[in-house]
C-alpha cells in the first residue's frame, strides 16, 4: 500500500513540473528559415498548430538550401529588404546555423512571424 502511494505522488509531481514548464511562446520569437548557397531564402515547409491564433511552428524542413534559426522582428522592426549584399551577409552570419545575434547595417537580421491565415 505505501508502495502505491510512492508511485502515485511521484507521477503527481512529475506531472506537475510539466504543468510548471508551460507552453512554448506565443507569438515566438524564433522562425527557421531555409537559404541557399547564395544567401538567397527559401521557402521552408513547417508542421504548425491548426489554430489561427498560434504562431508557433512545431517543426521544420529544408527540401532545398540549409536550415537556419532567425529571429522574430519584434514591434516596430522589419525585416532587411531582400538584396544582394544583404544576401552575401545573411550568408556569412548563417555560417553557424543562426542569425540571432547577428546585425545588418546595424539593425537584426530579423524574419517576419508567421502570419496562420496565409500559410506563410
Amino acid at each position: 500500500m505505501i508502495r502505491m502511494s510512492m508511485i502515485a505522488g511521484l507521477a503527481l509531481l512529475g506531472s506537475a513540473g510539466v504543468a510548471l514548464a508551460g507552453p512554448m511562446s506565443n507569438p515566438p520569437s524564433e522562425r527557421t528559415i531555409c537559404i541557399d548557397v547564395g544567401g538567397q531564402s527559401l521557402p521552408a515547409v513547417c508542421k504548425v498548430p491548426s489554430s489561427r491564433l498560434d504562431k508557433r511552428e512545431d517543426f521544420c524542413l529544408c527540401h532545398e538550401g540549409v536550415k537556419v534559426t532567425a529571429p522574430v522582428c519584434g514591434p516596430g522592426q522589419k525585416a532587411p529588404a531582400e538584396n544582394i549584399t544583404y544576401e552575401k551577409a545573411r550568408r556569412e552570419a548563417a555560417r553557424d546555423g543562426s542569425l540571432i545575434g547577428d546585425l545588418y547595417k546595424g539593425q537584426p537580421m530579423c524574419v517576419a512571424a508567421r502570419d496562420p491565415l496565409s500559410n506563410n
